[in-house]
C-alpha cells in the first residue's frame, strides 16, 4: 500500500512512535512532537529537533536566493525549539548538493546560515556534505530549557482558549503568487522567502501555555495535533483568524479564499497555543484567540454560526 493511501505522514509518525517507543528515565519527550526532550540534570534539559528542506518543495531557485535558503532551512527548525518553549543553542548542518553547484552559491547559503544563526545566538558546531540531483538541506538543532519552561503538545485541557501569535497564510500566499508569476505583492512573498521563528515570545507564552505547537503545516494541522496528543476537540473560529490585508488581496488576486491559505497551508511559523480561560488577558498580548478546546474529540469549524467538521488537514508531504 502507497504511504499516501495508508494515512501519509500521520500514519508514518504513529508508525515511528510505535517501533522506537522510549521509556529511558532520562527521556521526557521522544517522537511526536516539536521536538525530542532529554534531562542535562535535575532541572535542565536539551531539546532536540531535526528538519529537512527540498529543492523544488521547499524552495525554488526560480525565486529564492541562496542566502534565503540558508534562512529558512534555519528558521524552521529554530521555531520547533520555540514551540517547545527552550532556547536555540548548537547546530549541525548537513546539505546535499548538485555537480553544477558554485562557490558563489555556497557561500551565499553560509551568510543565510550565519544571519539566523547570529539573530538567534545560536552556535554552529558541524555537519555534513554530500551530493544529489537536488539541494537537500537538514539542520539537527539542539535547545536548552529548564523542566518549568516547557510546553508539550499534550497539555491542553477541555474549556481552554487556543491562540494563534501573529497572521497567517501569507507564506502559501507568497509561493502561489510565485507560481502563478504574479508581479507585486512582495511583503507577502517575503513572508515564503525569509520566515522568523518566534522566539521573541515563546520564552513568555511558556509561563502560561498548556500546549503549544509552531505553524508548519497550517492552522488546521497544528490544531489538530494538540487535539489528538491532549485526548480533546475543538472549534476554530473563521472569522478570528488573522491574515493580513495583503494576504487576503493576494487571494483574490489569485481567485482564491485567504483562509484556506491559513488553515491548510502553512510555513508560517507562528505559535498556536492553549491557556485557561483564566489566562486569556495574558494570551492577548502576545496573539489572537482563534478557537477553543471542547471534550468531544473532534475539530469543528464554526463559519457563519454554522458548526462544520474539519476533515481536511494541513499540508502533507505524501498527499500533495
Amino acid at each position: 500500500m502507497l504511504i499516501k493511501n495508508a494515512g501519509g505522514e500521520k500514519f508514518l509518525i504513529e508508525l515511528l512512535k510505535k517501533e522506537f517507543h522510549c521509556s529511558a528515565k532520562n527521556v521526557l519527550k521522544g517522537i511526536g512532537d516539536d521536538a525530542a526532550v532529554i534531562q542535562k540534570d535535575k532541572n535542565n534539559f536539551f531539546v532536540i529537533t531535526t528538519d529537512m528542506i527540498y529543492e523544488d518543495d521547499h524552495f525554488s531557485l526560480n525565486y529564492f536566493t541562496p542566502k534565503q535558503i540558508g534562512i529558512k532551512a534555519m528558521e524552521s527548525n529554530v521555531s520547533d525549539i520555540a514551540a517547545m518553549g527552550a532556547k536555540p543553542v548548537y547546530a549541525f548542518i548537513s546539505i546535499a548538493l548538485t555537480p553544477d553547484t558554485t562557490i558563489e552559491f555556497f557561500e551565499e547559503f553560509i551568510k543565510g546560515i550565519k544571519f539566523s544563526a547570529k539573530k538567534h545566538k545560536i552556535m554552529v558546531l558541524g555537519g555534513d556534505t554530500t551530493h544529489g540531483n537536488k539541494i537537500v538541506v537538514n539542520i539537527t538543532l539542539i535547545g536548552e530549557a529548564k523542566k518549568q519552561d516547557l510546553v508539550f503538545r499534550d497539555g491542553a485541557k477541555p474549556g481552554e482558549l487556543i491562540f494563534v501569535s501573529g497572521n497567517l497564510g501569507a507564506s502559501t500566499a507568497g509561493l502561489e503568487l510565485f507560481k502563478n508569476k504574479i508581479k507585486g505583492f512582495n511583503s507577502v512573498k517575503k513572508k515564503h522567502l525569509e520566515p522568523c521563528a518566534r522566539t521573541d515570545i515563546s520564552n513568555k507564552l511558556n509561563k502560561f501555555a498548556t500546549a503549544m505547537e509552531d505553524v508548519s503545516d497550517g492552522l488546521a494541522s497544528e490544531v489538530k495535533n494538540i487535539c489528538s496528543e491532549s485526548n480533546c476537540g475543538a472549534i476554530i473560529f473563521e472569522k478570528n483568524i488573522p491574515i493580513s490585508s495583503e494576504t487576503i488581496k493576494a487571494g483574490k488576486t489569485l481567485k482564491k479564499n485567504a483562509v484556506d491559505f491559513a488553515l491548510y497551508g502553512g510555513e508560517d511559523f507562528e505559535l498556536v497555543f492553549t491557556v485557561k480561560k483564566k489566562d486569556e488577558k495574558k494570551a492577548k498580548k502576545f496573539g489572537f484567540l482563534v478557537g477553543e478546546t471542547i471534550k468531544e474529540k473532534k475539530v469543528f469549524l464554526l463559519e457563519k454560526g454554522k458548526l462544520n467538521l474539519m476533515e481536511k488537514t494541513g499540508f502533507d508531504h505524501f498527499k500533495k
